[in-house]
């Protein structure tokens, strides 16, 4: 999920720090996420915006593998970040995502589902506040396959994006352009999906831009590669990546 808001210098996105000692990425910082659900394939909720149809053309899915996508990618946020994109109506969405936060905790229990809690509160998902951005595909070699679709969203008025998620050390707003340069000095580290979309993202003026930008989602699947007894993974632009990534951060 790729959150973005409107900053002083132009976009800013939200992101975390993984803690140290995950299975996966530990210590890199990343954009908020996780996996899709049972539940989400089977969520029965009030729905406006693109439908599954729609999303399922976009990402090259099935309609029912659609749904559970972007039901998965409002369930994430809402439990990483207390994001909620969900309105009374179809037209609004709620300012102040913080009366939830007793119901986030359940759902990030799985104590409710993501359809029971939002049917339950009378509230409609808004998928028209979410926007496909990419869909990277993990290499054959690792030891944990991923196929991840990133989804941007902004950050409706009045919610706040926080840190009570058990997943991070720390979490803060900054611009792409930022973090790129935090990532050169090497105080962050960028695996290179992310690297990919913050370059991409560095190119907008504005949130609103961003958001309304139209991308042709094509799978992008990282294959390993040796060059002077060295192995890399290879993917679109990644001599930019290696040319400026810090030999701390080398995990090839």
């Amino acid at each position: 999920m790729i959150l973005v808001r409107e900053g002083a210098s132009g976009p800013e996105v939200f992101l975390q720090r993984r803690v140290d000692g995950m299975a996966f990425a530990a210590g890199v910082t990343v954009f908020p996420g996780g996996g899709v659900d049972a539940s989400d394939s089977t969520a029965d909720i009030g729905w406006t915006g693109p439908d599954a149809a729609w999303w399922g053309q976009r990402f090259g899915v099935g309609t029912d593998r659609a749904r559970a996508l972007v039901c998965a990618a409002v369930r994430e946020l809402f439990e990483e970040c207390g994001v909620l994109l969900a309105g009374p109506t179809a037209d609004t969405v709620v300012s102040d995502a913080e009366t939830y936060r007793a119901a986030r905790e359940q759902v990030e229990r799985r104590e409710v589902t993501l359809g029971e809690f939002l049917s339950r509160e009378r509230l409609v998902l808004r998928a028209d506040l979410l926007r496909p951005w990419a869909n990277w595909i993990t290499p054959e070699v690792s030891a944990r396959r991923y196929d991840t679709r990133f989804f941007v969203a902004l950050l409706p008025a009045g919610q706040q994006a926080d840190g009570a998620t058990s997943e991070a050390s720390e979490v803060r707003w900054t611009t792409p352009a930022a973090v790129l340069d935090s990532w050169r000095a090497g105080a962050d580290e960028l695996l290179g999906p992310t690297w990919t979309q913050l370059v991409a993202l560095d190119g907008f003026a504005s949130a609103a831009d961003l958001f309304a930008a139209d991308r042709v989602i094509e799978p992008v699947l990282p294959v390993v590669e040796e060059e002077g007894g060295r192995i890399n993974l290879s993917f679109p632009n990644c001599a930019a990546y290696y040319a400026d990534l810090p030999a701390a951060h080398r995990r090839w």
